[in-house]
Formats: structure tokens, sequence, C-alpha cells
């Protein structure tokens, strides 16, 4: 028994969401996303509601019945709310700047690292030192925010790096922890 596949999907004022036998699209204000569905997992949708069923339990069609319904529901938070991840430049020096379509950032290297920004995703610099990545799909927000946060991670003596805004970067002690 699911607990996740199990449970109903909300579905707010003004979204749309049409079931086939490949794929689930849920169509909102923001936009259309589109969900792959498997053989066996079919979708109901009765008024503000849905509720994603299996046709039997085997191993696979258990595993695949949460995913369904928590990518599907993902999709209706999405195309109503959207998603935002916030990443915070530390260090001295360290600093973004929006230059077209591009964000450029200097981080400490002996050049500036250009960032293009994805069609699907949009970033904003709140502050020289505060990033806003959001848009309609979850998965391609964490991924932006992941790839820019790979540019440089925090490091555990200092801190600096690009962190996300409510990451705590675990510290140690330098070489004079060390001494006895």
């Amino acid at each position: 028994m699911s607990r996740i596949g199990n449970k109903i999907i909300e579905i707010p004022a003004g979204v749309t969401i049409t079931a086939g036998a490949e794929a689930i699209t849920v169509k909102g204000p923001k936009g259309t996303l589109t969900t792959p569905n498997f053989r066996g997992l079919t979708l109901e949708v009765t008024g503000t509601t849905a509720k994603l069923t299996r046709a039997n339990d085997e191993k696979e069609l258990r595993a695949k019945h949460g995913l369904v319904r928590s990518l599907v529901n993902n999709s209706v938070v999405g195309t109503t709310a959207g998603y935002s991840q916030v990443l915070i430049l530390q260090g001295v020096g360290y600093r973004a700047q929006k230059k077209g379509k591009d964000v450029v950032f200097s981080l400490g290297f002996s050049h500036e690292v250009i960032f293009k920004e994805p069609t699907d995703v949009t970033i904003e610099v709140l502050e020289n030192t505060k990033l806003k990545i959001s848009g309609i799909d979850k998965q391609r927000v964490g991924q932006v925010a992941a790839q820019i946060r790979a540019f440089k991670e925090p490091e555990p003596y200092k801190g600096k790096g690009i962190r996300y805004e409510n990451e705590h970067v675990r510290r140690k002690a330098g070489k004079a922890g060390a001494k006895k």
C-alpha cells in the first residue's frame, strides 16, 4: 500500500489535467507541464480532485505509483505558484551581475564565470551576493541552482562559496586545532 500514491491531488481553479496513456498534461495559469505515465496507472479526475490508481500490486508498479503521483502534484503546484531557489554568494569580492540573458559571476578566479540563463527558468540578481532562480518545473529549478552552486561550492574552513539560502555549512578547525 503506497501512502504517497494513494493521496488525493487537490486541483485549484484554473488548472486542467489531461490524462493519456503515455503522459499526463497539467495546464495552469503559469504554463503547461507534461509528466510521463506508465502502463497500469490510471488518473481519475473528479471535480477539484484527482486520484492515481494502479491495476495490480507488482513491485515495479508499486514503486512508480508514488513517483507519478508526486510528479503530477509538483506539476500542479508549479503551474499555479511556481518554484524558486535562493543562492547566496559568501566571500570577499564574490558577486553576480546580470548582463542581458547572461549572469556573470566574480568568484575569486582569474576570470569571470558566465552562465547563460535557460529559457524555462528565470534568474534574478536580488543583490550583488544574492540570486533568485524561479520557474514552473521543480526539477529544472533545482538543477539550475545546483549547476550554479557547482561553480564554487562552500568550503569547510572559511565557508566561502555559493550556498543555498538555508544551508548550514559545517566548519572545520584549521591547523591550529590539531596542535597539542
